[in-house]
């Protein structure tokens, strides 16, 4: 291994790499708008230090395309700009520290240019009318005039800027137009670089100076002509490289954005101007991290020191991809998403310098590092979405295998449980739990069925009442010795909670006797009948199986309880609070309330702890917070948490849980569909269903069967998403019928963001504050790789 990367550091620039395709990054990944916990407290990872293989060498160069199109370009910097010219090294200072590029003719344009443009189509329409409203939005959105066009065979009106684009620009727009929810694909014919993108085939290579071929020796047709308002001008037909006498306080900049390193101009072969930032690997990594993984929203070390190392590592690979452009890489989703200085986050600069140097290797070579924003709880085999088997992109489970994802997550109590056999009793144990934080009297340790289902006496109830009104401040009341019979009780617990006569005067007669619509209404007193008739309408007391309130017969503990907790926690009496919750360290949690800022508390160590499992609360003596659960708890006198009740996480317990795009809902009418499937769909007439015909080893859709009226097609692989223009290949299908049975809308309920294969970033963050180390984090996602730190 050590012999394979040291002879490719000597050889440098003539760096033969593997190009991964990458025909879909990301579109737009969720960064800035994730909502973010604060940064955890510093903690050591469970491998302080990678295990790295060592190769000393130079750090390389890498040359990013920041444009292939422009018309002009303006250099400058707030120091003194400096210029080399025709491919030298030795800079020169000008007499300006601004400057304008400009392309100019020199003899006509080759014919036979190679440089594919291509246009920006958005989603198919199946009337002109939903096509002409569609346009308003784009023409606002883009300022773009956009044409119209009917398909004749799919029937179908598509959307196309009327601008064709080189590919970079074509997937940023397409980008800028998902991000506001608005549906676009790119088509044209694939470019030469394209073509020999395919995971696991080699980019050509010229032999030599593998940056320099649009500068290679031949007629020029244009050159480059700088500019200044002093009236200094000077030209150039081979490529002209700007950088700044001091790069640390005035940087070098193209149209008024930052860069380290230098800036590259010359004419491409569409005539227009290409410009170049060449920089070193390390300087190029900070640019990209800060934008793979929102250091805002995704505050953890860990996690940005293992998209650092993927990052690296996809650049150093991928390194000479477009060599026959005069560049290696593009800053757009195509590639790796790059800013620049400007962009530059201190966490994800620390995570690039602590990590100098490193990266994953498989076999001794770099891997083709491909990443995705959120993977939906797993990943999937590399040739289930581009066609080609790679050893080390397999699918894995966003949870970290081989390690108990949940364990660091634990929370437990001393308090016993109930010892529960009637499955009527399950919620009646949430009720004495709550009065049991307002200092109840009578109350067990511990609940049993025996005791919930024994008879309460009158002098319990006359006891549990005094506290209801206590708690409810009200003044004593008078209570009589039936007090542990319904109709007596109800009017009691009334007075006690409510202070008056509210049942009396909000119903009358005869909306009491409506509520009271249990078979025996007629054994109640009509002194009593309002307020046991509000009190079942609520749902505060119990009615017996039979349809019987049993007047004359005393209560048990459990429906007495249960009405005056439920009332008490109805009128907000309990003092509950409600927030959504993490679990920090000893012992102690973070919760998060719909207004207002963080609060941590420690819990009470024989606190009451409610888990939901489906639609009711059981009692639990452990249970799991993984962050983001909403939660019901009580503040003890003491300060710390004496009753915590909490409901699962709605995204569950994937790594990639806090992505707001872990859990996604698309519903599209069968024309939508019909428009968006046009393409691969000719010739079978209208679609009547789709058929999921096979799933890969993470359960995403390979092969999706489009059934026509008069046939049927298919689309595979990493093609389903973006000719459905979904989110993610991770999905079901539901349907609405009409009255006859046949379909009128399809519903894809999935997860996740992106191709799906590699590592995930936002996992990655879910991993790192599960304490594991950068190293495990790569290591949970790229099967059987190793680090090595080549500088």
């Amino acid at each position: 291994m050590r012999r394979a990367i040291t002879l490719l550091l000597a050889q440098s620039l003539l760096l033969t790499v593997s190009v991964g395709q990458q025909q879909s990054r990301d579109e737009t990944r969720p960064r800035r708008t994730q909502p973010s916990w604060p940064a955890p407290k510093a903690s050591a990872p469970i491998l302080p230090t990678p295990n790295l293989a060592v190769v000393t060498g130079p750090e390389p160069t890498i040359r990013v395309a920041l444009t292939t199109s422009a018309r002009s370009a303006v250099i400058s910097t707030t120091g003194q700009l400096m210029n080399a010219s025709g491919g030298g090294s030795k800079l020169v200072a000008l007499d300006t520290g601004r400057v304008r590029v400009d392309p100019r003719l020199l003899s006509p344009l080759p014919s036979n240019n190679e440089e594919a443009l291509y246009r920006v189509v958005l989603a198919r329409a199946v009337s002109r009318e939903e096509a002409e409203e569609n346009d308003k939005q784009i023409r606002k959105l883009t300022g773009e005039d956009t044409d119209t066009t009917f398909d004749t065979e799919t029937k179908t009106w598509a959307l196309v800027l009327e601008d064709k684009r080189p590919r970079e620009e074509a997937e940023e727009m397409v980008a800028r137009l998902e991000s506001a929810g608005i549906d676009a694909t790119i088509e044209g014919p694939p470019s030469s670089s394209e073509r020999d993108a395919q995971i696991g085939r080699s980019a050509p290579s010229s032999g030599g100076n593998n940056v320099r071929l649009t500068s290679s020796p031949q007629m020029p047709s244009r050159e480059v002509v700088a500019s200044s308002s002093t009236g200094s001008t000077f030209s150039s037909s081979a490529p002209v490289a700007f950088a700044s006498d001091d790069e640390t306080k005035s940087p070098v900049r193209f149209n008024d954005r930052p860069y380290r390193g230098r800036i590259e101009v010359f004419t491409n072969l569409r005539g227009s101007l290409t410009v170049v930032n060449e920089l070193g690997l390390e300087d190029y990594v900070r640019g990209v991290v800060a934008n793979e993984l929102s250091a805002g929203g995704f505050p953890a070390i860990e996690a940005h020191k293992a998209q650092a190392i993927a990052a690296r590592t996809y650049a150093l690979r991928n390194r000479g991809q477009f060599m026959s452009q005069g560049f290696d890489i593009l800053p757009t989703t195509r590639s790796q998403v790059y800013r620049g200085l400007s962009s530059e986050n201190p966490l994800s600069t620390r995570a690039v310098d602590e990590t100098r140097g490193i990266i994953a290797t498989y076999e001794g070579e770099p891997i083709n590092a491909l990443y995705t924003s959120t993977c939906g709880g797993r990943t999937e085999d590399s040739e289930n979405i581009f066609n080609q088997a790679v050893p080390y992109l397999r699918g894995r489970e966003c949870a970290g295998q081989a390690y108990s994802a949940l364990e660091q997550f634990v929370l437990k109590t001393t308090r016993a449980v109930a010892e529960l056999r009637d499955d009527s009793n399950v919620t009646l144990v949430r009720d004495v739990a709550l009065l049991a934080t307002q200092n109840f009297g009578s109350l067990p340790a511990r609940v049993s069925d025996a005791w919930l289902t024994g008879e309460a006496s009158a002098a319990e109830v006359r006891n549990w009442l005094t506290h209801a009104a206590r708690i409810a401040r009200q003044p004593g009341i008078q209570i009589g010795e039936d007090v542990n019979r319904p109709p007596a009780f109800a009017t009691a617990l009334v007075k006690a909670v409510l202070g008056e006569s509210r049942s009396s005067t909000l119903l009358n007669d005869a909306d009491a006797s409506y509520f009271l619509a249990v078979r025996d209404a007629d054994a109640v007193p009509e002194v009593n009948r309002a307020d046991l008739g509000m009190l079942v309408r609520d749902g505060h007391l119990l009615v017996y199986p039979d349809a019987t309130l049993r007047p004359r017969e005393p209560l048990n503990r459990a429906r007495v309880l249960h009405a005056i907790s439920r009332l008490l926690e109805g009128r907000n009496l309990l003092q509950l609070q409600k927030a959504s919750a993490r679990l920090s360290s000893m012992g102690q949690v973070v919760l998060r309330p719909a207004k207002g800022k963080d609060q941590t508390l420690k819990i009470n160590d024989d606190a009451f702890l409610f888990r939901h499992i489906g639609e009711r609360a059981y009692a639990v003596s452990s249970l799991v917070l993984v962050s983001g659960e909403p939660v019901t708890y009580h503040v003890a006198l003491n300060g710390q948490i004496d009753y915590l009740e909490v409901r699962p996480a709605p995204n569950g317990a994937a790594a990639d849980r806090f992505s707001p795009f872990s859990n996604w809902t698309k519903t599209m009418s069968v024309g939508q569909v019909q428009g968006r499937l046009a393409r691969a769909a000719r010739g079978i007439g209208p679609i009547v269903d789709l058929r999921v015909v096979s799933r890969g080893s993470s359960h995403r859709v390979t092969d999706l069967e489009i059934v026509g009226a008069n046939g049927t097609a298919h689309v595979r692989g990493g093609r389903i998403r973006s000719a459905l223009g979904l989110r993610e290949q991770l999905f079901v299908i539901d349907r609405e019928y009409d009255e006859t049975g046949r379909v009128t809308d399809f519903t894809f309920v999935g997860r996740g963001w992106g191709h799906g294969v590699g590592m995930c970033q936002v996992g990655a963050y879910g991993l790192a504050k599960q304490g594991m180390s950068a190293e495990q984090i790569l290591k949970a996602y790229y099967s059987n790789i190793e680090l090595t730190r080549i500088y």
